[in-house]
């Protein structure tokens, strides 16, 4: 087992268990997720040895090229698509992931819908919402275009609504951050009285420069990556 990631991650699980006692929130209602984009897959089971179930990746390929098939993973490990998700890359990524978290178009969710039903699978989604209006994120801007979504849920029998995502404002301060995920919580809130149906019991927002916020805010996954597996590697 390599002793310092077994150390970043007691270190970040006893930063969620000090935000969680902050506000008075149960640390067992938060999920930590690892996120592995641009690091090996040596780095993904030193994680694994060290207790972390739950991987997050951003690109389709990168899912392709690290991670064996279903059947020759770990026992327990878990891997989802939290990345945009171009429409042509659909096919590819729904035999490979327990779970699609950045859902943000009517015409993509009919498309996972659609494959997951051809591979005789239900898709775990989370939906993704801009809560800071910036162009160069993704997800869903109005709650029209969100709502528009949900009411055309129930043509979409392949996938399964689990909750809602976000990214904080990239380069804001506190005040600003937890703005955004204060709005997340709030449309959560709506999603939940207007289509009481369906499961929102997830919200998925902060990294890891802004995790403690999310966690104050109402955050139930937080996504983790640079904290753990150190800086990123762009150049491959």
């Amino acid at each position: 087992m390599d002793e310092k990631m077994q150390e970043r991650i007691d270190r970040i699980r006893d930063e969620i268990a000090q935000a969680a006692a902050s506000c008075g929130r149960d640390v067992r209602e938060i999920t930590l997720m690892a996120v592995s984009k641009t690091h090996p897959w040596d780095a993904v089971m030193d994680g694994y040895a060290a207790g972390l179930r739950l991987f997050g990746e951003n690109r389709v390929q990168e899912v392709e090229a690290k991670f064996p098939p279903f059947e020759e993973r770990p026992d327990g490990m878990q891997v989802r698509l939290i990345g945009h998700l171009q429409s042509n890359k659909v096919k590819k990524i729904v035999p490979l992931v327990d779970g699609i978290d950045s859902l943000d178009s009517l015409k993509l969710a009919h498309l996972i819908s659609d494959c997951s039903m051809r591979n005789g699978t239900r898709m775990p989604v989370l939906l993704e919402y801009n809560t800071s209006a910036e162009d160069a994120k993704s997800g869903f801007e109005s709650e029209h275009d969100l709502f528009d979504m949900l009411d055309h849920i129930e043509e979409l029998p392949g996938i399964v609504v689990r909750g809602l995502m976000t990214v904080g404002p990239l380069g804001g301060d506190e005040r600003t951050i937890r703005n955004a995920f204060s709005l997340l919580r709030t449309v959560r809130d709506r999603c939940k009285a207007r289509y009481p149906s369906l499961d929102f019991s997830t919200l998925s927002m902060g990294m890891s420069g802004d995790f403690a916020w999310a966690i104050r805010e109402g955050s139930t996954l937080v996504r983790i990556g640079t904290r753990l597996f150190g800086a990123r590697d762009y150049t491959t």
